[in-house]
């Protein structure tokens, strides 16, 4: 399966990446293909606009969707979620995976 994975950047140290790579690292390892944001735009300069673009051009190519905590918080997870909600993609919680 093709998921990927959203969730809060702005506002966190280094954009939450620590925790987009750990997050892709673990459904690596279960066997999934994962299409991780903080990979696509690993520019912390590029303007949110721009990695947007680029972000929901990946994610319409995925099957599922993987939410990371405080993603309701997020403007663009919550665009993503609404995209991937629309187009039918599963939807898996950090809490689901971890637990």
């Amino acid at each position: 399966m093709r998921i990927y994975v959203a969730g809060p950047m702005t506002g966190f140290p280094n954009l939450n990446f620590p925790a987009f790579h750990e997050a892709a690292r673990r459904l690596r390892a279960a066997g999934h293909e994962v299409v991780n944001p903080a990979e696509i735009n690993a520019d912390p300069s590029t303007g949110w606009v721009e990695c947007m673009r680029a972000d929901i051009r990946e994610l319409v190519t995925c099957d599922a969707i993987h939410l990371l905590p405080g993603w309701e918080r997020s403007r663009g997870a919550t665009l993503e979620v609404h995209i991937a909600k629309t187009l039918g993609f599963e939807v898996t919680t950090h809490e689901e995976v971890t637990a």
